[in-house]
């Protein structure tokens, strides 16, 4: 049995499509805003920093609760939350001493949703 290696490419008499190409670069996002995305998802691209959405999906949150709801240590817990702050993905509410912990904004929310919407669809 051969395996056949599928390229990605035009063959040889392709001409293109009728796609307006120099449109289309005219529009194409910039570099600052396609790394900033691509960050976005180097973030979501953890399975702990996932849960740790989903928590604060249904409920702000303490380090505390996270921990209890994670089975994680508070040193790991306060790691992943600063760099999620950082990604402007949570932010934080200060309470006396408790630091409470929710989604940024409904953006977040909507992403990750929709991200779960079509892991769902056939």
């Amino acid at each position: 049995m051969t395996d056949k290696v599928t390229q990605d490419a035009c063959d040889d008499t392709c001409g293109g499509t009728e796609a307006d190409v120099a449109h289309v670069r005219e529009q194409l996002i910039s570099e600052t805003a396609a790394v900033q995305l691509a960050d976005l998802f180097k973030a979501l691209g953890d399975p702990t920093r996932v849960k740790m959405i989903h928590a604060l999906l249904q409920s702000e949150l303490c380090v505390h609760d996270l921990t209890q709801v994670l089975g994680m240590g508070q040193s790991a817990v306060s790691h992943q939350l600063r760099f999620l702050r950082n990604m402007r993905i949570v932010k934080r509410r200060k309470v006396g001493k408790t630091v409470y912990y929710s989604l940024d904004d409904g953006h977040v929310e909507e992403i990750f949703l929709q991200t779960l919407q079509h892991l769902k669809h056939d």
